[in-house]
This record gives C-alpha cells, sequence and structure tokens, in this order.
C-alpha cells in the first residue's frame, strides 16, 4: 500500500486530495494546523475507505512544527511515496495594506515549507526509484499579483526545474495550477469574488482528478480545464506592459473591496 503526505489537508485541494488518495487505497499522513478538524477528517476516511490515517498537527510557518512534518518525511521505516504540498492562504490586500508579518508567513507557507518538505522526502524516493512529489500552484503564477503570485511563481518554477532533475529516476514533480475553485479559500481571504461568472469556477475533485492523470503522463505542469489551458497560454505571451497594466487593476479592486469591509 503506497501512502501519501497532504498539507492542508482539512479543507479545499488538501481535503479533495485526501479523499480521492483514500478512495484509491492509499495510506495517509494529514497536516494541517487545526487538529480537532484534522481527527474529524481522519475518522471519515478510516471509516469510509478502511485505510490507515496518521495526522500530524502543525503550523508549517513554524520551524520547529515544520520540521516535524520533514522528520516524518526522512522516516525510512515508513516511507511515503506520495507529497502533497498544498496548505496555503491568500490575504485579498494590496502589498502596503498588509503588515510585513503576514507576507512573510505567506512566504514561509508556500515557499519555505515546499522547500524544506521537498527536499526531505525526496532523496529517499529517488533511492526507492519511485514516487510522486505534487506542489499546488495557481494559474496566478503567471501573472503579477502581489505576494501570492510570487509565491506560486517560485512554486511552479522550482517544480518544474525539480521534474527535469528528477528525469529517469521514477520520481515525478508536478506544479498543479487551477484557476478558480469553489473551496474556503477566498472566503478565508475575503475576496469578493461575487463578479466572477459561473464557468470561470472548476470543482476541487475536478482539479485533482485531472491533476492526477498528469502526475501518471508524467508531466511537469498540470493546468486543468482547456479554459484555463487557454488563459496560461495567453498569460505567457502578453507583452509586459500589459501584465503591469493588470497588476495595477488587481491592485485597486483590492483596495475598493478592503476600504468596503
Amino acid at each position: 500500500m503506497t501512502t501519501a503526505l497532504v498539507t492542508g489537508a482539512t479543507a479545499g485541494l488538501g481535503n479533495a486530495f485526501a479523499r480521492r488518495l483514500a478512495a484509491d487505497g492509499s495510506g495517509l499522513v494529514l497536516v494541517a494546523r487545526d487538529a480537532v478538524r484534522l481527527e474529524e477528517v481522519a475518522t471519515t476516511l478510516r471509516e469510509r475507505h478502511g485505510v490507515e490515517v496518521e495526522v500530524l498537527a502543525a503550523d508549517l510557518s513554524e520551524r520547529e512544527q515544520l520540521e516535524r512534518a520533514a522528520d516524518r518525511l526522512r522516516d525510512e521505516a515508513r516511507p511515503v511515496d506520495v507529497l502533497v504540498s498544498n496548505a496555503g492562504f491568500g490575504v485579498g490586500r494590496p502589498f502596503l495594506g498588509v503588515h510585513v508579518s503576514e507576507e512573510e508567513r505567506m512566504l514561509d507557507v508556500m515557499v519555505r515549507a515546499v522547500l524544506v518538505l521537498t527536499r526531505a522526502v525526496a532523496p529517499g524516493m529517488v533511492a526507492r526509484g519511485r514516487g510522486n512529489i505534487i506542489t499546488v500552484s495557481s494559474v496566478a503564477s503567471f501573472f503579477s499579483g502581489g505576494t501570492y503570485s510570487a509565491a506560486k511563481a517560485w512554486a511552479t518554477s522550482f517544480t518544474a526545474s525539480l521534474a527535469g532533475e528528477l528525469a529517469g529516476t521514477g520520481v515525478t514533480a508536478t506544479a498543479l495550477c487551477p484557476g478558480y475553485v469553489r473551496t474556503e479559500f477566498h472566503q478565508r481571504a475575503k475576496m469578493n469574488v461575487s463578479d466572477l461568472p459561473g464557468w470561470a469556477w472548476l470543482t476541487a475533485d475536478r482539479v485533482v482528478a485531472d491533476c492526477l492523470a498528469d502526475v501518471r503522463r508524467g508531466r511537469a505542469v498540470s493546468v486543468p480545464s482547456l479554459r484555463y489551458k487557454a488563459a496560461v497560454c495567453f498569460l505567457r505571451h502578453i507583452p509586459l506592459r500589459f501584465g503591469e497594466v493588470l497588476s495595477a487593476r488587481r491592485a485597486a479592486m483590492l483596495a475598493r473591496d478592503a476600504r468596503r469591509r
């Protein structure tokens, strides 16, 4: 039986990954800050799918707690076959409207934690000749949109580079870059997305299914749905000046929403 470690496993895409992997018969190590919700998710998955589920309550922005998760990934007696680095959050405000400590925490969770956990798990996977590393990034990694987009751009670039380094080892690395997904993310970030059309939204289960299909194909970057593949193609080829205009419009929208709250 394979074992997967999923960060941010209590909600959103992390929870969707946990449910799908458990349904496929994989044992799980679930990581999140909320110990109560972790136990609730673990109990449900054990009862529904009959798989082994460990819980590891950790705030990945805290270095000592992050190291506990890294230690679990290094445990050769209990190898992890799939790492899903999903933990992350948004702030829904312009850069100058956010305290620097919050921006630093975002980077700790979405950059440093990804780096540390990937480095912890990859050597063992390579030694065994198998494994999958999945980093949840975003379509936002392809345009300028504050610290969140910058962190996701790092995640996409880092994972795609790692995929090349791992070629021929039996281990894959895939950056998942979804667009808008119906999860708790935007509500938690206090982002107003009420104006978005229905076609812009994807379901978490669809995103996970598409990602796992791309992992099996060995793809370094997974962009679910044709509409977002087209969006990424557009974003990668627009002039820099147009990208600056999009960034300015986004900042103005966030500032307007912040004033309304």
